[in-house]
């Protein structure tokens, strides 16, 4: 078996850890994983009440994003299992997938954040659909500020008290999980998180 990412060849002698279940079977080499660099960062604002980003948005992050998503790798997905469920492993918490919109999800096949999620076997929601084809990547700050809401609730939140994480692979403005928060919490959630993949680290 070759490394996902750099196609060099991987160990194929597992580990006593893998064989009881403590490590897991990684599918790309450890020289590429040590390239994704562990940041942590959680901040609040006026709309999400936390967001944790798990790596910053290097050129590792560009490198696996571009081949996962445009190149449609979909193997990719496993990378961050482990990760993935280690801050997302509250059942009293819904987790809800930053969705495509149908038109792209066709053209790519498939929805990047869903198949981060199953790959992690974390059990998730679809509350949210998104209403237009835009993709926040592509538009300037003013125009992201001008845009109207872009995600409608698929279904009525039972209770006022449960707590919703959205998942999303990037967090570059936050304008996406804004507008995603924004709707749930019109709809009557009280509490909304995000968890991100990456996000770019500015220089101070």
């Amino acid at each position: 078996m070759n490394c996902l990412l750099c196609n060099k060849p991987l160990d194929d002698q597992p580990t006593w850890q893998q064989l009881l279940g403590i490590a897991k079977t990684s599918s790309i080499c450890p020289a590429c994983f040590n390239g994704f660099e562990r940041i942590d960062c959680v901040e609040e604002d006026e709309i999400l009440d936390s967001v944790h980003s798990l790596y910053a948005y290097n050129e590792q992050a560009r490198d696996y994003l571009h081949q996962f998503k445009f190149m449609q790798d979909i193997a990719l997905a496993t990378v961050f299992a482990s990760e993935l469920r280690n801050v997302l492993n509250d059942p009293k918490k819904i987790i809800v997938p930053i969705p495509m919109h149908p038109v792209n999800k066709k053209d790519r096949t498939f929805a990047q954040v869903d198949a981060l999620l199953e790959a992690s076997n974390i059990p998730f929601t679809n509350y949210l659909q998104k209403t237009t084809e835009s993709v926040m990547g592509e538009k300037t700050r003013a125009q992201r500020l001008q845009m109207t809401e872009l995600f409608e609730v698929l279904a009525d939140i039972p209770n006022s008290e449960l707590v919703f994480i959205l998942v999303d692979d990037i967090y570059t403005t936050g304008t996406t999980l804004r507008h995603a928060a924004r709707a749930l919490k019109n709809k009557g959630a009280k509490r909304v998180e995000a968890v991100t993949l990456f996000r770019p680290i500015r220089e101070k």
